[in-house]
Order: C-alpha cells, then structure tokens, then sequence
C-alpha cells in the first residue's frame, strides 16, 4: 500500500514533467523536463529497492542517476554549439 502511494505521486510528477517536455516554450524547457522525468525514474526505483527490501535496486538507481546527469548535459552542450567539441575560434592557440 505505501509502495502505490509514494509510486502514484512519483508518476503525477513524472507526467507533469513529460507534458512540460512535450508543451515547452524553448528546447532547454523540454531538457529540463527530461532531466527531471529521468531523476523520477531514480526516485521511482529507490522506493520500489527500499520497500521490496532489495538493496541492489538502489545501485542500479544510481547508475541511471549517473547515465542521466551525462546524457543531460551532453544534450545541453550539444543544442548550445551545435556539437559536441570545442566551439570554434573560441579559444586561444595552443589552449585545450
């Protein structure tokens, strides 16, 4: 009963974060709402680990942590310069 509780609440938020990512005003809105999508989806695995009384789930919940904080900001960076690399001309010769 406390799992559909808490479970019930994580996937309100997770659809007002998709309808945000689908209705955004700007591209860095619809990454946000991802992001935080993503980071429901952490919290959602972390109390289905706690409650069924399986640690290992808690594991596998910060490794996807992980995966999503990457993938966010390599999105960001990507939509920002248009690629995944140094923009160009914006640094000096011989810095890195």
């Amino acid at each position: 009963m406390m799992f559909a509780a808490a479970a019930l609440g994580v996937l309100v938020a997770m659809a007002l974060a998709m309808f945000r990512a689908f209705a955004g005003p700007t591209v860095f809105d619809r990454i946000l709402a991802v992001n935080t999508a993503g980071t429901l989806t952490v919290v959602l695995i972390s109390v289905y680990g706690f409650l069924s009384e399986r640690p290992e789930f808690l594991d596998i919940a910060l490794l996807y942590a992980l995966i999503n904080f990457i993938g966010t900001v390599a999105v960001t960076k990507f939509v920002q310069f248009q690629g995944l690399g140094y923009p160009v001309g914006d640094h000096e010769d011989g810095d890195i």
